[in-house]
């Protein structure tokens, strides 16, 4: 077993013991989301307001989730864990596994991108569903490469970084021909290079920058969602070409334990490759 997977089941252990000091069955289905890519609860792209679990104030929560993105020349893995305490703070880790193509495995003598994420997210104010304003939360995801050579090859100053974010998220409900109508809009500071993978801050910019991201989604039935989501990037880095990244989704939660999402996602330009357009998949189980 390498120290990657030790490292995973340690930090599994602790967020899933937590979460079962009660257990959560307060929300109605699909009020928990989806899990993002990088840990957060919220949309595949994107990060809402919501927390990752059905908890109510007086329940914890848990999430395990496997995302798999799978485009043009590029493979992107993602799994991770999360908690939610008292419908009011959720604790989350992500480890990415990033494969890059033959022609710059060999062009640059190394193998996969690896990269670890611990997310904190706290509500602030609101409930998506009853509050007449939207539910509102702040947080914030610390995010560490496991080696910086690609990172450095390319110039960006650090192979760590901290991405800190606002989230409103509301669901309207009948609001479209009877039907439930959710959005999110996310405000994310950030130095990342796709999304940390290709390190942080570079030669046009070491700032924070602040990207706009949002979500919409349209709930056909209790079990069915459809939508598309919107992730505004940064561009710091001279030698690589970087765009925003978009989907279009379907998720179907049969129940409170499980959803699955799939979504056709386009990635533009990645590390030199143009056109990065392909499948997103992912499911979440939820124990509580």
């Amino acid at each position: 077993m390498n120290k990657n997977m030790i490292k995973i089941l340690a930090v599994s252990s602790f967020v899933l013991s937590a979460s079962f000091v009660m257990a959560a069955d307060g929300k109605i289905l699909a009020t928990a989301g989806l899990s993002q890519v990088e840990g957060s609860g919220g949309g595949g792209l994107v990060p809402w307001a919501t927390l990752a679990g059905y908890d109510s104030r007086d329940e914890t929560a848990a999430s395990f989730f496997i995302t798999d993105v799978n485009v043009s020349d590029y493979r992107l893995s993602s799994i991770g864990v999360a908690t939610s305490f008292y419908d009011r703070v959720e604790l989350s880790y992500a480890q990415q596994t990033f494969d890059l193509p033959v022609d710059l495995v060999k062009a640059l003598s190394v193998g996969d991108i690896k990269q670890d994420i611990f997310g904190v997210k706290v509500r602030l104010y609101g409930d998506a569903v009853y509050s007449a304003y939207p539910q509102v939360s702040v947080g914030l995801q610390h995010k560490q490469l496991d080696s910086d050579f690609v990172a450095s090859y390319l110039g960006a100053k650090d192979d760590s970084g901290t991405d800190f974010y606002v989230a409103a998220t509301k669901v309207h409900l009948g609001a479209v021909a009877g039907y439930n109508l959710v959005w999110n809009v996310t405000a994310r500071a950030t130095k990342a290079n796709e999304m940390g993978l290709l390190g942080y801050g570079g030669p046009d910019n070491n700032d924070y920058q602040v990207m706009m991201e949002g979500s919409v989604g349209l709930l056909l039935s209790p079990n069915w969602v459809v939508g598309m989501e919107y992730r505004q990037k940064p561009s710091n880095l001279t030698s690589v070409e970087e765009d925003d990244w978009k989907d279009v989704f379907v998720s179907y939660m049969p129940n409170k334990n499980v959803n699955f999402t799939a979504a056709y996602v386009d990635l533009g330009t990645v590390a030199t490759k143009k056109d990065q357009t392909g499948i997103y998949l992912s499911m979440t189980g939820y124990l509580w």
